[in-house]
């Protein structure tokens, strides 16, 4: 168990992992740069988290705590499911859209469960997301034949994907690269507009 980040020896070394993480992936982190980086010895580091795998799920749980955070901040009005659906698919984008690592860590997952961590803390943010096309489903705004759980993961990986390759596709696709900053913006729109009208109700 991850000892509670109010630790200041812990916070420095979850800061330093997280960035050496989202550089190299859990494979290619190396604890003793970790500890170098945040000014402690190896040993402290597995007194606080055991192993590297036990470091690099603190990190997971740490970040999934902040993207739970901001959702549930979110004032969402209440009413139509799909509006806030929108909004919380908005707020959602935009929260990665800061946190360059946290996109790094997420486009991991696929080798996450096999090298040293798994997805599970991120289950609440993602739960939100189901819930509101559930809440849609029974108010007959959403189709019946959605999955919630696949339209939600669906969703995460239009936003994870895009960030995580947002220069490919600008260099690849010259009209979207002219937008430049705009670009993003565009997707993010784009992107919550194809998931809300792919789930609506005819």
């Amino acid at each position: 168990m991850a000892p509670k980040l109010s630790n200041d020896r812990a916070l420095r070394i979850s800061s330093a992992a997280r960035d050496e993480f989202a550089r190299r992936g859990f494979a290619g982190a190396r604890v003793d740069q970790i500890a170098r980086r945040a000014g402690v010895n190896k040993q402290l580091l597995f007194y606080y988290f055991h192993s590297k795998r036990g470091l690099f799920q603190a990190v997971l749980e740490q970040a999934a705590g902040e993207l739970e955070a901001a959702l549930a901040g979110l004032a969402l009005p209440a009413g139509a499911p799909l509006e806030r659906l929108r909004l919380a698919l908005q707020a959602q984008f935009d929260f990665l859209a800061r946190q360059p690592q946290l996109v790094a860590l997420l486009g991991q997952a696929g080798r996450a469960g096999r090298e040293g961590g798994d997805l599970a803390p991120f289950a609440p943010a993602i739960k939100r997301l189901v819930v509101l096309l559930a809440e849609g489903q029974g108010l007959g705004q959403v189709r019946d034949d959605v999955d919630p759980h696949l339209a939600a993961a669906q969703a995460l990986i239009l936003m994870v994907g895009y960030l995580a390759m947002e220069a490919v596709i600008a260099a690849s696709a010259r009209p979207l690269g002219a937008d430049g900053p705009a670009l993003r913006e565009r997707w993010k729109e784009a992107a919550v507009a194809l998931v809300v009208a792919g789930v609506a109700a005819r």
